[in-house]
């Protein structure tokens, strides 16, 4: 899952929000580094994460990318998810995705000390409405040329999006199928 799934499913509260985001960059023991809420909104987002990895759904949606793009097959369902989570936001959400993001970037902005590169994307998450603008299949391009600089092998997302393309509607089942199961879990585990 990436950011927008890992916000939806980490609790309402800005300390909520704050924690399922700080999963992706806060790594090690945590033993109060953070306020509890962040802490476990951190614990949660790592349970999310080997859940979701190690789900037969996942698995399955993972094996129908050829055999050379296995590698990057994760990355690109994480962003593949949050796509198909905001286009269909309202299967899965009473609130308006538009408000909804409001408040995951007010929770950013109003954090003093946000760790590591979150301080450094934080500011263009909010001011280019990256959670919002997933609802956009075309969005993923940019995104995975963003991807692709961060690398130590840039050219393994290459024809990603194209992959995407070619597989949308089986893999898109597979997040409906997947989601539901997803947000149990983590309701569970809060």
């Amino acid at each position: 899952m990436n950011y927008l799934a890992h916000l939806h499913l980490g609790g309402p509260g800005p300390e909520d929000m704050l924690g399922s985001l700080y999963g992706d960059f806060v790594k090690g023991s945590l033993q109060g580094r953070w306020p509890a809420r962040i802490e476990a909104g951190i614990r949660l987002h790592r349970q999310i994460d080997a859940y979701t990895d190690s789900h037969p759904l996942v698995l399955q949606a993972k094996a129908r990318f050829p055999t050379e793009r296995r590698r990057y097959a994760g990355i690109l369902l994480d962003l593949f998810f949050d796509h198909c989570l905001a286009a269909n936001w309202a299967d899965y959400s009473s609130e308006p995705l538009d408000r909804f993001t409001r408040r995951a970037y007010r929770a950013l902005t109003e954090e003093p000390e946000l760790p590591g590169k979150l301080a450094v994307i934080a500011p263009h998450m909010a001011a280019h409405d990256w959670l919002g603008s997933y609802r956009q299949f075309d969005v993923l391009e940019r995104v995975l040329a963003n991807m692709s600089r961060r690398l130590s092998r840039p050219d393994g997302l290459a024809g990603g999006l194209e992959e995407l393309e070619q597989l949308y509607d089986p893999l898109l089942e597979d997040f409906r199928l997947f989601y539901p199961q997803l947000q149990q879990f983590a309701k569970a585990a809060m």
